[in-house]
C-alpha cells in the first residue's frame, strides 16, 4: 500500500471570549492551518494528515482544547502521495476552466 496524504476541512466552534486563544492553539499543530476567524466564535481549519487515524486524534485534541465548545469535520479526501506529486499541465484543462 502507498504513502497517502489525508486533507480535512473543520468547522470549530469557540467561546468567542476565548477565540483569540483557541485560533493560537490550534495554529500551534504542525498538521492544522486556521484559514477564518468569525468574531462569533467559528474557525474554519484544514489538517494534513498521512491517514485518517491520525485526522482523528487531530480533532480530539482540538475538541479537548479550553474554550471550544465543538470541532466538526464538514470534509475529508485522500489521495496517494505519489498523485499529489504529479505535475498537471495547464494543457489538461477543458478551454474555458481555469
Amino acid at each position: 500500500m502507498s504513502a497517502e496524504l489525508h486533507i480535512a476541512g473543520v468547522l470549530v466552534h469557540a467561546r468567542p471570549d476565548a477565540l483569540q486563544a483557541v485560533a493560537e492553539s490550534i495554529g500551534d499543530i504542525a498538521s492544522a492551518r486556521v484559514h477564518a476567524v468569525h468574531p462569533e466564535g467559528r474557525l474554519v481549519v484544514t489538517l494534513e494528515a498521512a491517514n485518517a487515524l491520525a485526522v482523528r486524534k487531530c480533532l480530539e485534541h482540538m475538541r479537548g482544547l479550553p474554550g471550544v465548545l465543538a470541532a466538526s469535520l464538514v470534509y475529508q479526501h485522500s489521495e496517494p502521495l505519489d498523485a499529489m506529486n504529479q505535475e498537471v499541465s495547464d494543457e489538461a484543462h477543458a478551454p474555458g476552466i481555469l
